[in-house]
């Protein structure tokens, strides 16, 4: 059960509304995740719909990277809707499921691809160290240019934010969805 009061279209603010409507129009094609509850602002919740769009749909990466790039970030802060929303993608977007269970049980992922392994280890220290070391970004730097390294860190935090959001408002997996974290 969240823990933000449900809004309904009788309780919310104009602006509220406003923003619900442009949210729910786009390729989400609805009010979920974290926006249920960034709708308490809803000008925050406008501006992380806008950079959210950008860092889903709009980036240079293919989505088998930003995937990844997403449910690293899901692992790192254990946001199990965030994982459960996002493996699928990753799978769809062609990301190898074994690559996805190394990454949920915490294992390097073996034998990846040269631009998913630059993502893979940029992503994985930025979450744990806070920082990258210089050689994770010279070789995200020397695949994906330095547009697609502050594209990367884009995503990352982006979706940092989201899943924080998810725990912290207690968004409950779908019945019968096993917990992906333990």
């Amino acid at each position: 059960m969240s823990r933000f009061t449900t809004l309904t279209p009788e309780t919310m603010t104009p602006r509220q509304k406003e923003v619900a409507g442009n949210i729910g129009a786009g390729a989400r094609s609805g009010i979920k995740g974290p926006f249920p509850a960034w709708l308490h602002s809803p000008d925050m919740a406008d501006a992380m719909q806008r950079a959210g769009r950008f860092m889903r749909w709009d980036s240079s990466f293919p989505a088998r990277l930003s995937e990844l790039a997403i449910i690293i970030t899901a692992k790192a802060y254990e946001a199990r809707y965030e994982w459960f929303a996002h493996l699928p993608l990753a799978l769809q977007g062609g990301l190898r499921a074994e690559i996805g269970e190394a990454v949920r049980t915490g294992m390097q992922p073996r034998d990846m691809a040269e631009d998913e392994s630059a993502v893979y280890h940029f992503c994985t220290e930025l979450h744990r160290d806070k920082d990258v070391s210089d050689a994770a970004f010279e070789k995200a730097k020397a695949l994906f240019g330095e547009k697609g390294v502050a594209e990367l860190l884009g995503i990352c935090g982006y979706y940092a934010a989201v899943g924080l959001t998810l725990n912290v408002a207690r968004v409950p997996l779908p019945e019968g969805t096993p917990h992906p974290f333990g």
